[in-house]
């Protein structure tokens, strides 16, 4: 695949864009991860990152090992991002889950 992107001189911008993409399915999967199931579920997200990029390391193809960096470290920034989300929660900003309980209740 990335034989092809590199001979239209493409890889750089289809890297770009499936950056973005992924940022941006990271930011409601934040939201509704602290929903559910509060900070509880970090450790989800750094088992998904180390997986990510122990895989970005094997894979041999650039565009395949880049997008795999992409999502482990994406994952990695979205642990900080459920913790500071649940401070968003107590500072009303986001809604609270009625069926949960809060370090703060």
């Amino acid at each position: 695949m990335s034989e092809i992107l590199q001979s239209w001189h493409l890889l750089g911008l289809t890297i770009g864009v499936c950056t973005f993409l992924v940022i941006g399915l990271f930011h409601p999967v934040v939201i509704k991860c602290e929903y559910h199931f509060g900070t509880r579920c970090w450790w989800w997200f750094l088992l998904l990152g180390c997986v990510a990029l122990i895989a970005s390391i094997i894979v041999s193809d650039i565009f395949w090992s880049s997008l795999l960096g992409v999502v482990g470290f994406s994952s990695f920034w979205t642990i900080k991002e459920i913790f500071e989300q649940e401070e968003r929660v107590k500072k009303g900003w986001f809604p609270r889950n009625p069926r949960r309980t809060y370090p703060w209740d």
